[in-house]
C-alpha cells in the first residue's frame, strides 16, 4: 500500500499548488489512500466548510488539522464530517473525531491528530497521555499527524510509539526536514513541510512578518501571495507485515 501525505496547506496559494499537482502525484507514485494537514488552508489560519470541500475534490481522502483547527467557526458546520480529523488532545466539540478507521484494499486504516506540547497553546492533554486508545484499536495500519513545534518532542513520540504505529509524521513547522527513516516497521519524518508560498516566511508575507519582528507592529497573518512550494511524503507499506518498508519525501518547488 503506498499513502500520501501532504504537508499543511497555506491559504489560496497551497491551494493552488494542489489542485495542480496532486491527482498526477496519485497517478505517479500508484497511491492508495491521500491524507492533507489542511489546517491553514484558509487565509493562513484554520478551514471553512468551501475549502474542505475543494481539498477534498482535489483527491484528499482524509484531512488533518492542529492548532488552528478552530480559527474559522465554519469547520462547526463539518466537525462531524467522515473525513476530517482535529488534534485529539485540544477541547474537542460534540462529534468531533481526533481520530478515524477507514477501509483502504481490504486493510483498516487508522489517522489520528494530535498536538504536542511546547510552545503550543489550546493543548489540554500530553500526547503520551491521550494514545492508548489508538495503541489499542483493532486498525492494521496506524498512522499519526503529529503537529507540533519541537523537533526532539517529534523525535522522543516516534522513539516510544514506534513498535505500535506505522507512521508518524510530523507537522506545524512549514520547513520541511531531511531525517525521513524507517524505525522498527515505522516510518517518520520531522516535518513534511508545507503546501505554500515558497517565497514566504512559512507562507505569510516577508514585509509583514518583518513589520512586525523588527518594528514591533501589530500585524494581521496576511498569506504571501508568492507561487507555492508542494511538499509530502510517500509511505509504502508492506501488504503482509503491515508495516512501513519506505519513505521517500517529495518537494515540489515553483518554476524559477
Amino acid at each position: 500500500m503506498n499513502i500520501l501525505f501532504i504537508g499543511d496547506v497555506v491559504g489560496r496559494p497551497g491551494r493552488t499548488v494542489l489542485r495542480e499537482h496532486l491527482s498526477q502525484l496519485i497517478h505517479e507514485h500508484k497511491i492508495d489512500f491521500t491524507i492533507v494537514n489542511g489546517e491553514n488552508a484558509a487565509h493562513g489560519k484554520g478551514i471553512t466548510e468551501r475549502i474542505f470541500n475543494e481539498l477534498i475534490g482535489y483527491g484528499a481522502d482524509v484531512i488533518t488539522m492542529g492548532n488552528h483547527t478552530y480559527s474559522k467557526a465554519s469547520i462547526y458546520d463539518i466537525i462531524d464530517h467522515k473525513q476530517l480529523i482535529v488534534p485529539l488532545n485540544m477541547e474537542m466539540p460534540v462529534n468531533a473525531q481526533g481520530y478515524r478507521t477507514f477501509e483502504v484494499m481490504n486493510k483498516k486504516v487508522l489517522v489520528s491528530n494530535m498536538c504536542t506540547m511546547a510552545f503550543m497553546q489550546n493543548v489540554i492533554a500530553s500526547p503520551y497521555t491521550i494514545s492508548d486508545a489508538i495503541i489499542a484499536s483493532d486498525a492494521d495500519i496506524k498512522i499519526v499527524d503529529l503537529h507540533g513545534e519541537a523537533t526532539a518532542e517529534k523525535i522522543a513520540y516516534m522513539h516510544y510509539y514506534k513498535h505500535d504505529l506505522t507512521a508518524i509524521v510530523g507537522t506545524h513547522t512549514h520547513i520541511q526536514t531531511a531525517d525521513e527513516d524507517i524505525f522498527n516497521g515505522c516510518a517518520y519524518i520531522s516535518d513534511v513541510g508545507m503546501c505554500g508560498s515558497y517565497e514566504s516566511i512559512i507562507g505569510r508575507d516577508i514585509a509583514e512578518v518583518h513589520a512586525q519582528l523588527v518594528n514591533k507592529e501589530h500585524t494581521h497573518y496576511t498569506v504571501s501571495k508568492n507561487p507555492a512550494v508542494l511538499c509530502g511524503v510517500v509511505i509504502t507499506i508492506d501488504d503482509e507485515t503491515n508495516r512501513a518498508v519506505n519513505i521517500q519525501r517529495i518537494q515540489i518547488r515553483p518554476s524559477s
